[in-house]
């Protein structure tokens, strides 16, 4: 069975920084692309950002260039999206997507809840 676990979100101030992580079972996490998204309240999920399997290549919304980096430890079947220079804006409930290269699949986490509040 696949799982995608997402952590890391929170509550941070206006300026603050947070690092989610997204931790898969169940696939062979390098042969899969994966890419952040954000869902705000009222509003339709976006992208954020993707880094394809073997993390050489990354690729990120407008709105974070320059603020979010994107990461991958395949041997630890984990991926990373480190925020910085966190704005309201910013605030959604954050998803990790898997989605297979070299495998047929397309999988989501649960979603983590990020507050950007002073």
């Amino acid at each position: 069975q696949v799982q995608l676990v997402e952590s890391g979100g929170g509550l941070v101030q206006p300026g603050g920084s947070l690092r989610l992580s997204c931790t898969a079972s169940g696939i062979i996490f390098s042969r899969y692309s994966m890419g952040w998204f954000r869902q705000a309240p009222g509003k339709k999920r976006e992208f954020v950002a993707v880094i394809n399997g073997s993390g050489g290549s990354t690729s990120y919304r407008d709105s974070v260039k320059g603020r979010f980096t994107i990461s991958r430890d395949n041997a630890k079947n984990t991926g990373y999206l480190q925020m910085n220079s966190l704005k309201p804006e910013d605030t959604a409930v954050y998803y990790c997507n898997a989605h297979g290269v070299l495998e047929k699949g397309d999988y989501w986490g649960q979603g983590t809840q990020v507050t950007v509040s002073s």
